[in-house]
Order: structure tokens, then C-alpha cells, then sequence
């Protein structure tokens, strides 16, 4: 047996490596335990494998970004257990690890599907530097791949936080911080542009997964065709949009229009925590938070055999329902001055004011839309220059410019927001005031509300 070289300590940090799984492939158990000792103190987990058919049972077990690969071994050369690997659904970086150095064994280990080779007999720091790099390929491919996905499905709007300190939204921001630590499936439920993305994305950064990546897909956008692919990968292709998120957060919008022929991997993947790719003979293990919405009526859409309804169940655990906003007027203020920020410089423009009577249409206008009807109508004012005149109706008091800080309107804020808490009831809004349901009812008709 050869004797392993001792392990050397490299002068330059290697900071990717904290992430990194590492599948140790090499029937000389020196050289394993030289390569555990290097990698073990820098590395997430390192694992060991003596032989081809070992390795293939690890790769059955566990997710590894990284394969260290010997290639002269008894049972199986390395290139050719790759080779078959990459056939059957192997995605992760190999480095072949040689004492040959011809052209044509780097041709074969390109053809086989290695990353990287590293010559022996080699360093310690040659080693570091090897998967170090393989994991910054993949953590910039993963990058680029989701901001293309993000930038292509328009979601670069869903980044906000959950503005508002209506009684509604407070409910769903303590359900949010009480099931963000958790793995358990979320389902978010409300009218379309209600922001439920925008709640899950808030649950994804209250939780321990809030470095990894969030990836949100409309559903509705995928065909019946490529549905299994995109989700799930594919041998012939790349890896899916499960594997880009792994470890992270999977947004799936619009779950009630899944492809129905989908529906069941879904399920199992949920279940399991394991994917398969589209003509893979292998199962890949999975760590990943999922939260779904929804508009639509999903128990309408079981009922009519549109859904799966054991599917139903396993994402129905805990269901959350965002308000939609003509529920929540006392936040469309910071709602709309907040997009009027964003928006202006975006479009390096100067900002709007949003008076008092601009506030009280936004207040009494019903916003079928939701949040993102709120915004749209703020990128359309900004380019314009000012608001549709009859948007909501003229108010019926107050001057054309009056100042939002007025006492008049603090009050009117102040009213409405009480108004809404009690539910629209104006004798316990009355009550809450220490003012007569007479009064409530005079302003509120002062204010067409």
C-alpha cells in the first residue's frame, strides 16, 4: 500500500468549501483518510467510498456536490462508473484524481463527464483549490440560473417586505414567524395580487433558510410537456428548478393549475423528500421547504377531478388566507408610498405627493386588483405625471391639496382605521372612539365611505 502523504495547512482561506458535500471515491484506504483529513475540518460533510459499487449506494442514500474520483480501481475504472452515473441522473462536479497526465485520459474524463482532474501525487492546498472551485462553478451556475427564472417570470416586483399594521396583516405576519422555523408544507390562499408571494418570501427570510435560494413558480405557466422537466430535471438536460433550490424555499404560485399528470411525482417528492429526474433510474434526496398558493377553489377543483385530492390534503396542513386590500385600507398608505419610492427611482422620476384626497379615493375605491392593481396605478401616475382625475370619484370634502399631516386628516385615518378593525361595524367602531354611532355615521358620509 502506498504510504499517504502528510496533510499540509494552506495559507488562503477556501470559505466556499463550508457548504460542500464531498464523496471520497478510492480503494486505498491512505489516501481516503489523507483526503477526510484535508477536507473533513473545512468541508459541511465528507464522506468515504472504497469501491465503484460503494460509491453508487452513497449516491442512492445522499445528495453530494462533489466526487473525488480515483481512477485506476479493482472492480471498476472511475471514468467508466461516471460515465454510467452521468447516463442515470448524476448531476454533481466529479474531480478525477490521475498519476497520468496524456491528452488522451483528458479527453476521456471530459467525455465521461469530470469537471476537473488533479495530477497525482498532488498538495493538500491542490486538493482545497479543486473543490473549491467546483463549488463556486455550481454556486454561480445555480445564481444565474435563478435570476434568469426570476428575471423571466417577472418576480423581481415580489422582493418587498409584508408592509402594514392592519389587524389582518398583523394575523398573517404572527402566522408567518410562528411557522417559519418549521418544514411543514404552507398553503397561502387569497385573491390574485393579494401579495402572497410577498408573504412567502417574508416566511423564507424569518427562517433558517434564508441564505439559501427561494424559487417561485408559476404553475400556470408550465405545459403538460415540460412541467416534470422544468420541476424535476432531466437526464437529457439540465438539472431542475427542485434541484436549483435545494436546501431553500419552493414557491409554487397558482398550485390549482399544476398539470394533473404532475400532480402525483408532486406528491411523492413532498413525501419522500427525494426527486427523480425525467429518464433517471435514480431517486436524488431532497431538502427543501414548500409553500403553495392559490386563488382558486381548490376544494371545487378536487371535486371536479381537476386536482388530486390526496394532494390536496398533504398541502392543505396549514393554510393561511391574505386579505385582500380593500380589507386592510389603513395600509394602503405606507403600501403607496412605498411603491411611490421604489417606482420613481426606477424610472427616475420625481415623486408624486399623495394627498389627502388622493388617500381618501385609494381608501374608498375597492381595489379588484389587490396590492398589485396599487402599484401598476402608481408606475402608470409617475409616467404621466398625475393621478387619473376619476379615479375612485371626486371627494366629497376636504381642499384639493390639503396635507396629509392635517388634523383632518389624521382624524379620517384614524376613524377608518378603528372602522376597520371592528369589522365595518360603526356602533362598535363608535364604541372603541367614545363617540356616538351619529358621529361615525356623519363622517362616514362626509367621507363617502
Amino acid at each position: 500500500m502506498t504510504a499517504a502523504p502528510s496533510p499540509e495547512t494552506p495559507d488562503a482561506p477556501f470559505e466556499a468549501l463550508a457548504q460542500a458535500a464531498v464523496l471520497i471515491v478510492d480503494d486505498e484506504p491512505g489516501m481516503r483518510n489523507f483526503l477526510a483529513r484535508i477536507l473533513g475540518p473545512r468541508c459541511r460533510r465528507v464522506e468515504m467510498a472504497s469501491s465503484a459499487a460503494e460509491a453508487t449506494r452513497r449516491l442512492d442514500a445522499e445528495h453530494f456536490d462533489v466526487i473525488l474520483l480515483d481512477n485506476v480501481m479493482p472492480e471498476q475504472r472511475g471514468l467508466d462508473w461516471l460515465a454510467e452515473q452521468r447516463r442515470v441522473g448524476l448531476f454533481s462536479d466529479a474531480i478525477l484524481m490521475t498519476a497520468y497526465a496524456e491528452l488522451d485520459t483528458a479527453i476521456e474524463a471530459l467525455r465521461a463527464g469530470a469537471t476537473d482532474f488533479v495530477l497525482k501525487p498532488f498538495r493538500s492546498n491542490q486538493i482545497l483549490n479543486a473543490v473549491a472551485r467546483s463549488m463556486d462553478r455550481a454556486t454561480l451556475r445555480r445564481e444565474n440560473f435563478l435570476l434568469r427564472h426570476e428575471l423571466a417570470a417577472g418576480g423581481g416586483d415580489a422582493r418587498g417586505r409584508l408592509l402594514g399594521a392592519s389587524p389582518k396583516i398583523e394575523e398573517v405576519r404572527r402566522m408567518l414567524d410562528k411557522l417559519a422555523p418549521l418544514p411543514t408544507p404552507v398553503l397561502i390562499r387569497g385573491e390574485t395580487g393579494a401579495g402572497k408571494e410577498v408573504a412567502a418570501r417574508a416566511m423564507h427570510a424569518a427562517s433558517d433558510r434564508a441564505g439559501l435560494p427561494f424559487v417561485a413558480v408559476n404553475c400556470a405557466a408550465l405545459s403538460a410537456e415540460t412541467a416534470a422537466a422544468e420541476l424535476f430535471g432531466a437526464v437529457s438536460g439540465r438539472e431542475g428548478l427542485m434541484a436549483h433550490a435545494a436546501g431553500g424555499t419552493l414557491f409554487l404560485d397558482e398550485i390549482a393549475d399544476l398539470p394533473f399528470q404532475v400532480q402525483g411525482a408532486l406528491l411523492r417528492v413532498i413525501e419522500e423528500n427525494r426527486i427523480r429526474p425525467v429518464g433517471s433510474e435514480r431517486e436524488t434526496p431532497l431538502s427543501l421547504r414548500f409553500v403553495f398558493a392559490s386563488n382558486a377553489d381548490l376544494e371545487a377543483a378536487v371535486a371536479e377531478k381537476r386536482f388530486r385530492a390526496d394532494l390536496f390534503h398533504r398541502i392543505n396542513v396549514v393554510s393561511i388566507h391574505m386579505p385582500p386590500l380593500r380589507e386592510r385600507i389603513g395600509d394602503i398608505e405606507p403600501l403607496a408610498q412605498m411603491f411611490m419610492g421604489r417606482l420613481s427611482r426606477e424610472l427616475g422620476a420625481k415623486p408624486l405627493t399623495l394627498t389627502e384626497p388622493i388617500l381618501l379615493r385609494f381608501a374608498r375605491y375597492d381595489w379588484p386588483g389587490n396590492v398589485r392593481e396599487l402599484r401598476n396605478l402608481i408606475e402608470r401616475a409617475l409616467i404621466l405625471r398625475e393621478f387619473p382625475p376619476d379615479f375612485g370619484g371626486e371627494p366629497k370634502a376636504g381642499p384639493a391639496a390639503e396635507p396629509t399631516d392635517s388634523l383632518q386628516a389624521v382624524e379620517r385615518r384614524h376613524i377608518l382605521a378603528v372602522l376597520e378593525a371592528a369589522g365595518g361595524n360603526r356602533a362598535e367602531a363608535a364604541r372603541r372612539l367614545g363617540v356616538s354611532r351619529k358621529t361615525i355615521d356623519r363622517k362616514c358620509a362626509m367621507w363617502d365611505v
